[in-house]
């Protein structure tokens, strides 16, 4: 059609109603295949992905849309948007560039082979490492083997081994299973005394999914030709300056100087730091040469000797209710917004999810929810933390922001709480953070609400705060 016919309703909001179905659907079933996997939902996941693959990239080389959205950066048309919708339709162009909008015949053909060959291998690189995590674990019996460890860390391990059938399992009288999800692996490379048992679990953490058919190393020089490709096609010198484009660097340049400025400042006091460690651990009475697996162990010694901290003590100062009360109470006070439980009001994926409503204080009106997922399963659920989108401030869509906060902190005992490390609660801290981006954004417009539209470096931003 004639693009002056165009404007930002016609193009944009008709857009975000025709993308969010599918945006949502298949947001929902990538989250709950991190936090709860099982063989049928990785099934139906792999099946579908080519499908969802293909409709994206079919949406992001199109055309017509991609006219009409020049057409919207012409002088006639763009003096009638806001500077929140100039920065969509900017964004939006840049994205449909990286779709390979601007390819034809067998070179759009070939980019988006690749591109469905990027997906597949990114998360079969995925389910190898949760595959591996999972198949590893140390049924611990002799009571020597478990010399250092505390008895919040016994505790931890009992009940995983009552978990896996070893019903008469205690933390006095064991025994004791160890697995490589980040709470269990902490535990023993920070006290345990056994050297060769740090070995045995530093090396089964870091070598995962590196053999036989789990093996990520063919992955990774897939992945890596694949990019480089990818960005070639696109006409990118290489994919790093690919990824730049939507981050706040200038350039590769930029962010190679500030890595050697930053290496040049702390390295000679990392060296220091290091020559300091190794003359403690001799002089507590290691021998031979720090190895990889003693870092975390010696450092923790020699901060509770020098500093009289013992993160052990720490812990129950820090139980999740606690801390979230802490936390809560945080962002009333900055935001002017008050959390209240609201579990039973939204279906979740596992008993030890929360769901909570974020309320304006003077009002009381409804601002946003958000989905808490605490503790590690290494059964079935991903390493690592992070904040996610589950709907999205959309005037068009009529939503306010939901979102998923997951963590991997320590799990309660029995009818014991979560008793936090100072970690967790730092990781907490952070992923809220995110969260509040994304809750308390004003912004109408899906596309550019919360963190959405905003250079993927600069996110980081406010859950520094």
């Amino acid at each position: 059609k004639n693009g002056s016919q165009h404007d930002f309703i016609t193009i944009i909001d008709e857009m975000e109603k025709i993308e969010a179905p599918l945006s949502y659907a298949w947001g929902v079933i990538g989250h709950l295949k991190l936090v709860n996997e099982s063989e049928g939902l990785r099934e139906a996941h792999q099946k579908m992905q080519p499908c969802v693959i293909k409709a994206m990239q079919k949406l992001g080389q199109s055309r017509a849309l991609y006219n009409a959205l020049k057409y919207l950066q012409t002088t006639k048309a763009e003096e009638k948007l806001s500077e929140v919708q100039k920065r969509i339709v900017d964004k939006k162009l840049l994205d449909m560039k990286h779709s390979g909008v601007g390819l034809e015949g067998e070179e759009k053909e070939t980019f988006n082979k690749m591109k469905l060959e990027l997906a597949e291998l990114s998360t079969k690189f995925k389910n190898n490492v949760l595959d591996a995590t999972k198949a590893f674990s140390i049924l611990l019996k002799d009571p020597s083997e478990i010399d250092g460890l505390p008895d919040s860390a016994l505790e931890m391990f009992a009940q995983a081994a009552r978990a896996s059938g070893e019903v008469a399992a205690t933390k006095e009288k064991g025994p004791w299973k160890v697995t490589l999800d980040q709470p269990s692996y902490m535990e023993i490379m920070r006290h345990s005394k056994i050297q060769s048992l740090r070995e045995k679990i530093y090396k089964a953490y870091n070598s995962r999914a590196s053999s036989g058919e789990g093996n990520n190393e063919p992955i990774i020089a897939r992945l890596l030709e694949l990019k480089k490709a990818i960005a070639k096609s696109l006409g990118y010198k290489s994919y790093a300056e690919l990824s730049l484009s939507k981050k706040m660097a200038d350039d590769v340049e930029a962010v190679d100087v500030l890595s050697n400025t930053l290496r040049d400042k702390a390295f000679s006091a990392a060296l220091k730091e290091l020559d300091q460690l190794k003359k403690y651990a001799d002089s507590k009475g290691h021998s031979g040469p720090l190895e990889l697996w003693d870092y975390s162990f010696w450092s923790e010694r020699q901060k509770e000797d020098l500093y009289s901290y013992n993160a052990e003590e720490l812990k129950p100062y820090f139980p999740l209710p606690l801390v979230l009360e802490g936390l809560f109470g945080i962002a009333e006070t900055l935001f002017g917004v008050k959390i209240v439980s609201a579990d039973g009001e939204a279906e979740i994926w596992n008993s030890d999810v929360k769901f909570f409503k974020v309320k304006n204080s003077q009002n009381d009106s409804h601002i946003a929810s958000f989905y808490l997922d605490p503790y590690s399963r290494p059964e079935n659920k991903n390493g690592g933390a992070w904040m996610d989108q589950c709907l999205n401030r959309s005037a068009v869509m009529g939503t306010i922001p939901v979102c998923y906060l997951i963590c991997n902190g320590s799990p309660p005992i029995q009818e014991k709480p979560s008793l936090m490390t100072f970690d967790e609660v730092e990781t907490l801290f952070h992923e809220f953070g995110h969260g509040l981006q994304h809750m308390l954004t004003k912004i109408q417009h899906a596309d550019a609400s919360g963190i959405n539209g905003i250079e993927w470096d600069a996110v980081e931003l406010p859950s520094q705060f």
